[in-house]
């Protein structure tokens, strides 16, 4: 290998070829030859160069034709097999229907890459165009100098031959392995209850299939082994394709009433991929005047390159996948946002009265949290104590149709996007979107804030009151030992309080996710209906109890499980932190009111001015940072998951701000909204 760090850029192309072919100082590897001609053109940074010039490579082999001889025979020895239909069915496309298996196959083969069958083209292009940022510069090579050296080497056309493991045999080859495969693929029972409307017709998967397998009939018996775009066969194919194609987005779009699962999710993207490779393909085949041929000839080997530079590309597969899913979790976000969403005094009390219930809730909580602390276990015991502790008292605030006011941003970062996609959809709302969004987030943010103050002015007496009722039966202040250090968790100066607070808002973005997804996944497999008409459950508790259950995990049984995780992540992070070693912790503004009062009576009240205004100021910032963490998480993900650019943030903010200089007070009171 000491010969490829030899032969560089700084290598011109004459030396190049001397040390082949005079020298033989490629004897070794010859294909190293040709990774080192390569590097002379690749450049540091492809996409800041607007064009790669072949014409001094050009000029040197016409000033010396001796060497296109030996360049060809060169060729002939390095490629003994025209072996690549896998690159065209398996490159860039999903082999596994299982996303993490997927992620898992491709973060694998990145740092230790497939390698095909010595002699082969891939085994080539593997070799020799190993960075993914190769098909960049590749395509910025001008068209008419490619067909010079197309000419210039004297390559024949690939339609001369239809052999197997001839490029066009290979084409062919591969278009009937991807139509086989999708064909399979589309008939799965979860794929074809997608569409139900498809389930009185023939699959046009079935279709497209036979009508290839027809088409290669007919290249395969006529003498020139191409066909022209207006024959009755391609027609038919192209019709075919966009059934197809029509049957996919269809499966898509009826993804928001029947849910859809990750699994049948992959399984649709794989399609669509196949079915776009194929379209690519395609014109493969057509063949009108013979510019057409060297054009498919040379089109046929960038699209090589393209595959094989792209075969395990991880971002692309992530941002694929997850769009749709994330589209049908924040799709459910949103609609329970729009509880969380007031308009008038009516409403504005409503939420602070249910506020006031989750308040008081959490004082309870607040104590026993405090009583299991003393609890003698290890730190698995109090992560689970703690867990119970808090998963229970949320489902419970749940279930009574209280709040926990950071709980919204999540719920409501949805609905903005979807009000936004809104927006930019209605031709008559596009001029106004952004004002409209502006008096929409003022909503937002006063039913927020009086969620805050509903939690925090009632866990703050409650859990006093608890604390001094149990004082009062034991003859015991059990905050006695720990009021110290109750007290300075709170403080954003003398603690990690902000961390903390920062770590409880991804927790609170974590249980939106699981909530939508817990609901997507029952839309899918129809888990309500499943229930309803469940013989043994009819038989046992009657139709109608059966049918009010059915109705009650339809409506409730995504927001307990993902207020009982949302109670194992708080509750389980400090144990994690003591097993890790890290100052791992969570800081939440209505336990950190709670916690606040139960520390005041730990230290008797005796607390001095700085520490009584660092808590205060915390109390609020842990409020700010459970907020702000959730909530722009949240609408990071609605965004993408509608395609929404985040430039819009921008013009967003600057609405917002001068709605706010116009009307400050309606960020927290209901107030009659004026025209801005």
């Amino acid at each position: 290998m000491n010969v490829r760090h030899q032969f560089q850029q700084d290598k011109s192309i004459k030396e190049l070829f001397e040390n082949h072919f005079e020298k033989n100082l490629y004897a070794d590897e010859k294909l190293l030859f040709l990774v080192d001609l390569i590097h002379v053109f690749r450049p540091k940074k492809p996409k800041d160069v607007e064009q790669i010039s072949l014409l001094e490579f050009l000029e040197f082999l016409q000033a010396n034709p001796q060497y296109i001889t030996l360049f060809k025979n060169y060729f002939k020895t390095i490629v003994s097999k025209n072996k690549f239909s896998r690159l065209l069915t398996d490159s860039g496309i999903l082999n596994d229907n299982h996303f993490l298996s997927e992620i898992k196959k491709r973060i694998f083969d990145k740092f230790l890459p497939f390698q095909p069958e010595k002699g082969t083209l891939q085994f080539v292009l593997n070799q020799v165009f190993y960075l993914s940022s190769d098909s960049i510069w590749i395509n910025k090579i001008p068209y008419n100098q490619i067909v010079v050296m197309y000419e210039l080497l004297g390559f024949k056309d690939i339609y001369g031959n239809i052999k197997e493991e001839t490029p066009f045999s290979e084409i062919v080859l591969a278009m009937q392995i991807l139509a086989q495969r999708m064909s399979g693929r589309a008939l799965e029972n979860d794929v074809i209850k997608m569409v139900p409307e498809y389930s009185n017709f023939e699959s046009p998967f079935l279709g497209f299939e036979k009508e290839l397998n027809h088409l290669e009939d007919i290249i395969r018996t006529n003498n020139y082994h191409y066909i022209n775009s207006s024959e009755l066969v391609y027609k038919q194919l192209l019709m075919l394709h966009k059934q197809c194609n029509d049957f996919v987005d269809k499966a898509f779009l009826n993804s928001s009433k029947y849910g859809i699962s990750l699994t049948v999710n992959q399984s649709l993207l794989r399609i669509r991929q196949q079915l776009t490779r194929i379209k690519e393909l395609l014109p493969l085949i057509v063949v009108e005047n013979d510019e057409d041929k060297i054009r498919n000839s040379t089109l046929i080997l960038l699209k090589l390159i393209r595959y094989n530079c792209y075969k395990n590309n991880i971002r692309k597969l992530f941002l694929e996948s997850t769009q749709l899913i994330s589209y049908e979790i924040t799709q459910h976000t949103a609609k329970s946002g729009l509880n969380y969403i007031t308009d008038g005094y009516k409403e504005y009390f409503a939420m602070f009265y249910k506020a006031i219930g989750g308040g008081f809730i959490v004082g309870f909580l607040c104590l026993f949290k405090l009583l299991f602390s003393k609890v003698d276990t290890s730190a698995f015991g109090h992560a689970f104590l703690y867990s119970f502790n808090y998963a229970f008292g949320f489902i419970v605030i749940f279930l009574l149709g209280f709040t926990l006011a950071t709980k919204q941003p999540a719920m409501t970062a949805a609905t903005i996007a979807q009000t936004l996609d809104e927006g930019m959809k209605n031709k008559n709302q596009v001029a106004d979107k952004h004002k409209l969004f502006a008096k929409l987030f003022a909503r937002i943010f006063r039913t927020q804030f009086i969620a805050f103050v509903g939690n925090v002015l009632f866990a703050f007496p409650i859990a006093l009151f608890l604390i001094w009722l149990l004082d009062l039966i034991l003859g015991t202040n059990l905050a006695e030992s720990k009021a110290d250090k109750i007290i300075n968790d709170l403080s954003p100066i003398h603690s990690l309080a902000l961390l903390h607070a920062a770590i409880a808002g991804v927790y609170l973005f974590l249980s939106g996710i699981i909530s939508g997804n817990i609901s997507n996944r029952n839309k899918h497999y129809q888990v309500a209906y499943r229930i309803q008409e469940n013989p043994f459950l009819k038989q046992t508790f009657g139709i109608q109890k059966t049918k009010k259950i059915s109705t009650w995990v339809n409506e409730n049984w995504a927001g307990v499980i993902s207020n009982m995780w949302f109670g194992i992540f708080l509750g389980s992070t400090g144990s994690l932190g003591i097993f890790f070693g890290l100052a791992l912790d969570i800081r939440h503004i209505t336990f950190a009111s709670g916690n606040f009062a139960i520390g005041l009576y730990g230290n008797h009240f005796s607390i001095d001015f700085w520490t009584f205004f660092w808590s205060i100021i915390g109390i609020g910032l842990i409020g700010f940072i459970n907020f702000i963490i959730s909530f722009t998480l949240s609408m990071f993900l609605a965004l993408r998951s509608r395609n929404i650019p985040l430039s819009e943030l921008h013009l967003l903010n600057i609405s917002i701000f001068n709605y706010f200089k116009k009307a400050p007070l309606n960020f927290f009171f209901p107030l009659k909204d004026k025209l801005i």
